[in-house]
């Protein structure tokens, strides 16, 4: 982070972390607030080390950083993760044409595990270690459009999307999706509505694209499942810039689940308000050397699909073997 930026994340959040100094104590100053949490959530350092780096009491550490991050969610959320327009979803749909030759896509959608320390069974997951899920939407520049986190507790993998207002708003069409149109230079196949990708622990929908399973593929459904993994990887890279930027996500966060949800969200907004297409290479590169990821959600929904959702997959798949959709290099990858 640079000075310019802190300099300007500090006057978004300063007047909310500001507080008045008494004739016993002088208030900590909004600038170390800033400082202590963004060394929180950047190194995943013990609440009791920051403590004494920064000779401050624990409690102070701990209320700073849920300050901080609280700010940081209440200020930046509208302007750095609002609520997608109709225009704002066209704007997504262009760039993934653009930039992954993928048509009609909303963005690239997964789900990862956020560990926490033991707060109770209904937080317990798969992998036999307590945890939240953060559920997120991606755009064609590794930027986050919707996210979800926290708020399923018990809730089986199965149900993180169905119960998530994503899912919810996609199933009800109440998110202002552009309307269904034909592919570049297709005309012929028909209007298509715009989907979001997602890999196979996703269930298969009309606004939702999963690869086809199976190993004795078709050469047409290996392309198109290569089209898709193409588009979705913008998902996993997010991520991997996400957590190689704020690596207390990928430690166990000892903080109650209420303060782990708003300190993901923060995380969110930093992602995007420091955001720079060209640095994402050198982000990419750290987080692989790493060699540590976000642990993913093994089932997103069931695997009965319904004939709609099956025919749009096959548009897509005859559109990626045409002419028209081809690109040079797709039959040397499958």
């Amino acid at each position: 982070m640079s000075a310019e930026q802190m300099d300007e994340l500090l006057s978004l959040i300063g007047p909310e972390v500001t507080r008045q100094s008494t004739n016993y104590r002088a208030a900590i100053e909004p600038k170390q607030r800033l400082a202590v949490a963004l060394r929180y959530m950047a190194s995943g350092d013990s609440l009791v080390s920051l403590a004494y780096s920064y000779r401050l009491g624990h409690s102070t550490v701990i209320n700073s950083v849920h300050m901080v991050c609280a700010a940081i969610e209440k200020t930046m959320m509208e302007r750095f993760l609002p609520r997608p327009t109709q225009e704002t979803w066209e704007e997504v749909a262009d760039g993934f044409w653009k930039k992954w030759n993928f048509p009609n896509c909303l963005g690239a959608i997964d789900g990862k595990h956020v560990r926490v320390t033991q707060t109770g069974s209904q937080y317990f997951n798969y992998k036999k270690s307590f945890s939240i899920v953060l559920l997120a939407l991606v755009d064609s520049n590794y930027r986050f459009r919707v996210i979800q986190v926290g708020d399923y507790k018990s809730t089986s993998d199965g149900g993180v999307y169905a119960g998530s207002a994503l899912g919810r708003g996609m199933e009800t069409k109440t998110l202002d999706v552009p309307p269904s149109t034909s592919l570049p230079g297709a005309a012929h196949l028909g209007d298509v509505p715009h989907v979001m990708v997602g890999d196979a622990a996703f269930p298969l929908k009309p606004y939702l694209m999963r690869p086809y399973p199976g190993l004795n593929l078709s050469h047409q459904k290996r392309i198109f499942n290569y089209r898709l993994s193409r588009a979705r990887m913008v998902v996993e890279n997010a991520f991997g810039i996400l957590s190689s930027r704020w690596r207390v996500l990928l430690r166990r966060i000892n903080l109650r689940p209420q303060h782990v949800d708003t300190l993901v969200v923060a995380a969110c907004i930093l992602h995007n308000f420091l955001l720079v297409p060209r640095e994402a290479v050198g982000l990419l590169a750290e987080a692989e050397q790493q060699g540590r990821n976000l642990p993913p959600v093994q089932n997103m929904g069931g695997n009965r699909a319904s004939r709609e959702a099956c025919n749009v997959r096959e548009v897509f798949s005859t559109y990626f073997n045409s002419p028209q959709g081809s690109v040079s290099w797709q039959d040397k990858m499958v």
